[in-house]
């Protein structure tokens, strides 16, 4: 960890999904590919999936690949897919041992931009799943990242006021959104769209750092 913790101590850590607890990285992008392909739309590159992500949920991602608004049935099949592809889905290295350590300290969350589906299909996929009473996707808000609601909505579940929270995630957005929740920012340094000059609270190199920093707070 680069940075010390603030003086303020977490009551709670919500996590981002992709990149951050999961690597999704070839899953998610061919899920959307295949999605889209079946249905008639251009064919598009991993790349050019990632850099929707910001989009939110499956909805408005797939709406913008095919040019056209999405029907329901539409998103049921990008779930089908997903399932499918979520057999290659692994954790990050230190993710679970870190998430043993830190469920007998802090209540924990999941914030995402995926829905609320599509998360509980990857994070089964990884075994993850149980570490998380509260999980909100994309798609259960009106607004996606950099906006705070995601993450104030899973404090407000946890029952933990967000300036008592730390919302651990790799993309500038996800830090923008916790300081606009009024959340520590603590930027995942492993992730793959980590950008060391994005503005975050506190850096941690590896999931642990956090876990081994509250345990001798």
């Amino acid at each position: 960890m680069r940075e010390p913790l603030p003086d303020r101590s977490p009551s709670a850590v919500v996590w981002d999904m992709d990149g951050t607890l999961i690597d999704s990285s070839s899953a998610v992008p061919d899920a959307f590919i295949e999605t889209v392909t079946a249905l008639g739309g251009a064919v598009h590159s991993r790349a050019e999936v990632v850099a929707l992500y910001s989009l939110g949920p499956p909805r408005a991602m797939l709406s913008r690949m095919l040019e056209r608004p999405c029907r329901d049935e539409e998103v049921d099949l990008y779930h089908e897919i997903l399932a499918r592809c979520a057999a290659r889905v692994t954790t990050c290295p230190g993710v679970e041992a870190a998430l043993d350590r830190l469920r007998h300290l802090v209540p924990m969350a999941v914030f995402t931009g995926a829905s609320r589906r599509a998360a509980d299909i990857l994070l089964s996929a990884a075994g993850l799943r149980d570490h998380f009473p509260v999980v909100v996707g994309g798609d259960e808000i009106e607004r996606p990242k950099p906006d705070p609601q995601g993450i104030q909505r899973a404090c407000s579940l946890l029952r933990v006021p967000t300036g008592a929270c730390v919302y651990v995630g790799d993309a500038p957005t996800d830090l923008e959104a916790a300081r606009r929740a009024g959340a520590l920012a603590a930027a995942a340094g492993w992730g793959h769209l980590y950008d060391a000059s994005a503005r975050a609270d506190l850096v941690l190199d590896t999931p642990d750092d956090l876990a081994a920093r509250l345990l001798t707070a």
